[in-house]
Formats: structure tokens, C-alpha cells, sequence
């Protein structure tokens, strides 16, 4: 039983004194050298049973120009087998071991049980030095990453980054390159091997093992795998640093689609972690930004409610780095939260932050710092960056010492420096047709530019032609997918193909009656149900993982509205359906109507389908889901898109193999 304490006896006018830094002890590596250059560090500790093993290549940054992603696919391609072993025996033995390895283009991670080691050591050398390359592998990861690429394409979040990047550092600085699907389908096989020889080379590599392991038995093992690694040194290369902009300035992009705006305001800057500024820049970007109780957060989450999450981060480094600042936020308060922004940057720069912020801040990073020096990967990670960063040896012991040290000046002083509210850009990505006249309230400077970074003129909004109704852009879609007696004739819809579920492939079956609104979505991996809803003008109902779940109210009402082959046929006897303008989907002009929370997008040439969306609303959370529709082809004399792209929290890309139209559905299958 705890003793009573009488509360008259604490004197809450006093801050508590903090307590000493506490201290982190990564422990200190012994070292070795291999003839080929691969320098090694030996981290003994063996308190627990488990090893792991981190190498990274230190290599200059390179531009890759016309063949941008080159080195991730190389790096996607590493670790599929061996040119002596196969991808299924590879992945099987790393099972049976319960270990983890992993490669990618400028290094390698394993970590497993340390009775392992021996083996876990030589199959990451078998994966890292006699990699097997194929066309069909090629492929694989080509294919993968454009499908990766077409879903950024749809994000403002994903835009507002590329184009900050293009616009910081320039197309022809490493950092501001970017990847695209024509640069994807331009790497070959022999683009693959030539970059592999040339940047997967020891010269520039660093392996740290750590764990319950001894260090004579590591060197002998190292050598006896490593040894025959040819030597070799990258290529080296340098870039000028980009410079800021003169003046504050907005950077705009036009996303159509956008549901709400990215803004980030960005400076670039030199920071090496041996600066004597470190430290207090760590602590200044927790308080403005870096943390959940920073200013930014504070301000625009917890009292405007203005977005889920306002961020802050710089990281330092011995390249060029940025500070950046910004939230996903609402488009009808565009101009109000981009001032707000800066006003909080500026609070930091202007006004001296209070003891009480100051020991939040500080309390907060080490807490953080601490659970994560309790990882080895991070340990490793340490070791790493004192050889690659020319850190003292003794830099994370005297970490948090440092970070207990900064002061109230230190955080202004520093402010001041590198979060540069006079020569920063502002890049937002956002709806152009509901934030044009915020932007310009903002009273910055505004230039334009598309999802590439390039320049263009101001978005001018699409003009809907006199004539033009809910009646005509219905009858326009009619008459593209077939004319309205063929849609009406349209009894039955049945659709099989595939999709995939974290890279797994997933069956999916999609089956609708149009004569009596009923509709039926199933996903099998296997022989295995993973989802299956069925919706019918009476019920409802949802299974996952064995557990059925009735859909009701709302939630049904909106599913039995979807229940239909043909919503169009619906939809022409709705007096809710509007016409509400023409927005742009993956670069087409489209007419939208509107039916309470669902919007339809039609192409305004040809009249066909692109898109719907639906606004929702989880947890509190309000957003709005997308549905895309490609790849139109003739069926039963209707065209049908035989590709579908959904957004349900996930997305889903849908590839039917087969359509049948009026067969294969009886209504046994709706129970």
C-alpha cells in the first residue's frame, strides 16, 4: 500500500529540477578492413541470443537522368535468390531460420537468431554478390512500380512532392530528379548489370555486426564470404547547391481531383550533423513543428481544426537539406492556414520560447531518442553514421548531454538562421476551381505549374457550352457506351479477374442485376473467401475473415443506389442530379453531376465514364473516396471499362479477364 502523501506539502509554484541527460551506450565498435575496401565494425553484446547485420555503400549522390529509377528497380530486383539459389528455396530457408533479410540498391539488413549468424551471413553475401538479374524479374518490378506511379498520380500529396523537389534543387540535381513511367520503360537488363557493377561496389561500403557474436569469429567469417567483392569505387560526382528564392513566393499546382491541399513551406540549407548548430535546430524544429504539442499542430489541429496534423522537419546532413513545414489541409481555408504558417515560423524567429516549451520539447526528443536506441537497426544505424557523417566517437554517448544544453537563445538564434520566412517558397497542390481566389488572398506572389514542375499560365476555369444539362450528358453517355435500348437490354453483368492485396493477387468477382437492384462483390485468394457484400433492395450484409457483418441505414441506402449495371438509368429520373461544371480527371475535361454526396465525370469528347467519387465520412475523419474507369471495351454490343480503380481506404486496380452479359446469374447467387 502506497503511504499518504498530503498535498499541502508540494509546492507546485516550483518546476521540478530536471535530473542528469541520461546517457545511451551504443557500445564501441572494434574494426577491420578487407583488401577490397569494406570496412567493418564489431559491436559485441550478448545479452540476448539475436544478431544483426547492417551494410550500406556510401556513395556520392547520381543523376540518372532519362532512366530515373534505375536504381530502385535494381535495388527491388536484389534479393529475389541467387544465381545459385532460387527466389523459393532463398525465401523458404530465411523462413525456417525466423530471420529477416532484406536488399536494396545501396545495401543490405539481416537480423535473426545468433546460432544463425554463419548462414545468415553468407546468404547475404550469395544475395548482395551473385544477384540473378532476369528479363522476367525486370518486368516484375518495372510493372509494380508503374502501377506505384499511376496511384501517386491521383494524390495531391504525392504531386505537391515531386514538384517541390523539381523546384528546390532543379531537374538536374540528384534530389531533384523524379521517376516516371517513361523513364521506367526505358531501363533494359543490361541497364540493370551496368549500374550494379558500377554503384554495388565495397570502396565506399561499411558493414556493422552486432549482437552475441565474437569479433575473431565475425572477421574470420566477413573475410571468407566477402573477400571475393571486386574492388572497386563508385563514381563521384558534385552539384552545386541550390540557392533559395530571393522572396517568399507561391509555388502552385493545379490538382483537380485534389479533396483537400498540401501545403509545404521550404527552405534549402546546409546542415552537417558536425555543425555546432545542430543540436538547438533539432530542439527549434520540435517546438514550431516536429512534435504533436508544437506550435504548428497546436494551432492549426487543436484550435482552428483546420487538418488532422501539422509537421515540421529538417534533417540534417552532410549534402544539401531542407527545412519544411505544412499540413494536408481543408481548401476552404486555404488562405488562412497559409498564414497562420508563416505567422508560427515567425513566432519562433521573433519571440523567445518559454522555459516550460523549451523542457517539453527536450523531454519529448529524448523520450523519442531513447526508444529508439533501444533498436538495433538504429544502434547499427549510430555506428553507420560516425564513420560516414566524420562523427567523434563519442557522439551519441554525449547526445543527449548536447540536447539538454540548448537554450532559450540558442532556439532564437537558430530560428533565425535556418527557417528563412523572407526566402521561401510555398508549395501547394490543390483544386484550382475552389482555392483560385484564396490564393491570390494571400498576397504573395503566385507562379504556376503542372505535376512536373513546369511552368504554365494561370489555370483558367472550363466554361459549360449553352445546352449543355443533366439530360444531354446523360444521353451523351448513352449513346457512347452503345445507345440507350442496348443499356436497357442489359439484364445481368457478371466480371472476373484479379486485383492485388499487399502485392498478393486476390480473385474478384463482381455480379449485378439491373431488372431487380441486386449487386454481389467477391474477393478469394484461393479457394478462400477474404470479402464478400451482397446488397438487394431488402438487406444487406458484409463477410471478413468469417465474421458477417449486416449493412444498414445510410450505409445500405447508398449501396442500394449502386446496385445497378447502368446507374445512368436511375439517375435520368432524379430531380436531385445536377450539372455542377466541368473539372479535369487525369488531364480530360469532364461535365460532373452531382447526386448529394456522389459526383459522376464524363468525358465531355466522348461521353464515357472516367470517374465517380463519394463523400464520407470514419471516425470522425471527412473525405472522399474515388472510383476510376478505364479501358473501355465492346461487350454484348454495350462498351464496359475492364479496368477499375477504387479507393476504400486502400486502393484496389481491378483487372477483369472476362465480362458476360445476360448469363452465368440466377438470383440464388444474392443469398
Amino acid at each position: 500500500m502506497m503511504p499518504y502523501l498530503n498535498q499541502a506539502q508540494i509546492d507546485r509554484s516550483q518546476r521540478p529540477k530536471p535530473g542528469p541527460a541520461p546517457k545511451v551506450s551504443i557500445g564501441k565498435p572494434q574494426t577491420f578492413v578487407l583488401p577490397n575496401g569494406l570496412k567493418v565494425l564489431v559491436v559485441e553484446d550478448n545479452k540476448l541470443p539475436r544478431v544483426s547485420i547492417n551494410m550500406t555503400m556510401d556513395n556520392d549522390p547520381y543523376l540518372l537522368g532519362e532512366k530515373a529509377g534505375l536504381d530502385q528497380i535494381t535495388g527491388a530486383m536484389l534479393g529475389k535468390g541467387s544465381s545459385k539459389t532460387s527466389k523459393d528455396v532463398f525465401e523458404e530457408e530465411i523462413d525456417f531460420m525466423g530471420a529477416s533479410l532484406e536488399l536494396y540498391e545501396s545495401g543490405a539488413f539481416a537480423s535473426g537468431l545468433s546460432r544463425y549468424f554463419d548462414r545468415l551471413l553468407s546468404m547475404m553475401a550469395e544475395a548482395a554478390l551473385m544477384p540473378n538479374f532476369t528479363q522476367e524479374e525486370l518486368d516484375k518490378e518495372r510493372n509494380k512500380a508503374i502501377e506505384s506511379l499511376k496511384s501517386e498520380e491521383k494524390s495531391a500529396g504525392s504531386i505537391a512532392d515531386r514538384v517541390r523537389s523539381v523546384l528546390v534543387f532543379g531537374r538536374n540535381h540528384p534530389f531533384g530528379e523524379y521517376v516516371s513511367e517513361e523513364s521506367l520503360n526505358r531501363i533494359t537488363l543490361d541497364d540493370i548489370k551496368k549500374y550494379y557493377e558500377q554503384y554495388f561496389v565495397p570502396g565506399k561500403a561499411y558493414m556493422v555486426i552486432m549482437g552475441d557474436v565474437k569479433f575473431a569469429d565475425v572477421k574470420e567469417k566477413v573475410t571468407g564470404y566477402f573477400s571475393i567483392w571486386k574492388k572497386a569505387m563508385p563514381p563521384s560526382a558534385t552539384f552545386a547547391d541550390p540557392l533559395n528564392v530571393s522572396a517568399t513566393q507561391i509555388n502552385f499546382v493545379d490538382v483537380p481531383n485534389a479533396v483537400q491541399a498540401e501545403v509545404s513551406f521550404v527552405n534549402s540549407l546546409k546542415l552537417p550533423m558536425t555543425h555546432p548548430d545542430y543540436f538547438a535546430v533539432l530542439i527549434a524544429n520540435e517546438i514550431v513543428g516536429g512534435s504533436f504539442e508544437s506550435y504548428l499542430n497546436k494551432t492549426l489541429r487543436e484550435e482552428k481544426a483546420w487538418t488532422y496534423g501539422a509537421r515540421s522537419s529538417l534533417n540534417a546532413s552532410k549534402y544539401v537539406t531542407t527545412f519544411r513545414a505544412g499540413a494536408p489541409l481543408k481548401q476552404a481555408v486555404l488562405d488562412s492556414a497559409v498564414l497562420e504558417i508563416v505567422k508560427q515560423i515567425n513566432r519562433i524567429r521573433n519571440e523567445f520560447v518559454t522555459p516550460d516549451d523549451l523542457e517539453l520539447a527536450k523531454a519529448t526528443f529524448i523520450g523519442d531518442f531513447i526508444r529508439e536506441s533501444a533498436k538495433p537497426r538504429s544502434i547499427s544505424s549510430f555506428a553507420l553514421r560516425i564513420e560516414t557523417q566524420g562523427l567523434p566517437a563519442d557522439f551519441y554517448e554525449k547526445y543527449l548531454e548536447n540536447i539538454s544544453k540548448v537554450t532559450i537563445e540558442d532556439v532564437k538564434r537558430v530560428s533565425m538562421k535556418y527557417f528563412m520566412t523572407d526566402n521561401a517558397r510555398i508549395v501547394i497542390a490543390a483544386k484550382a476551381s475552389e482555392v483560385m481566389d484564396k490564393i491570390e488572398a494571400i498576397g504573395l506572389p503566385v507562379f504556376y505549374f503542372d505535376k512536373f514542375g513546369n511552368p504554365v499560365g494561370k489555370p483558367v476555369a472550363a466554361t459549360i457550352e449553352a445546352g449543355v444539362s443533366v439530360q444531354s450528358v446523360l444521353n451523351n453517355y448513352f449513346r457512347a457506351v452503345g445507345g440507350m435500348e442496348k443499356v436497357k437490354s442489359i439484364q445481368t453483368i457478371k466480371c472476373s479477374g484479379v486485383t492485388s492485396l499487399e502485392g498478393a493477387p486476390v480473385e474478384i468477382s463482381v455480379l449485378m442485376a439491373n431488372s431487380i437492384g441486386h449487386s454481389l462483390m467477391e474477393m478469394k485468394m484461393g479457394s478462400m473467401s477474404l470479402i464478400k457484400q451482397v446488397i438487394t433492395p431488402k438487406m444487406g450484409y458484409l463477410t471478413q475473415q468469417g465474421q458477417r457483418q449486416v449493412i444498414e441505414g445510410e450505409e445500405l441506402a447508398e449501396a442500394q443506389g449502386n446496385a445497378y449495371p447502368f446507374e445512368e438509368l436511375q439517375l435520368l429520373s432524379r430531380t436531385t442530379v445536377v450539372l455542377v461544371g466541368i473539372e479535369k480527371v487525369e488531364d480530360v475535361d469532364c461535365y460532373v453531376l452531382q447526386d448529394g454526396k456522389k459526383k459522376y465525370y464524363y468525358n465531355v469528347k466522348s461521353g464515357l465514364k472516367l470517374a465517380e467519387s463519394t463523400d464520407y465520412e470514419r471516425d470522425g475523419q471527412k473525405g472522399t473516396s474515388f472510383t476510376y474507369y478505364r479501358d473501355y471495351r465492346m461487350v454484348g454490343g454495350v462498351m464496359l471499362p475492364f479496368n477499375i480503380i477504387q479507393d476504400i481506404g486502400i486502393e484496389l486496380n481491378i483487372k477483369f479477364s472476362e465480362i458476360l452479359v445476360n448469363e452465368g446469374i440466377s438470383s440464388a447467387d444474392f443469398e
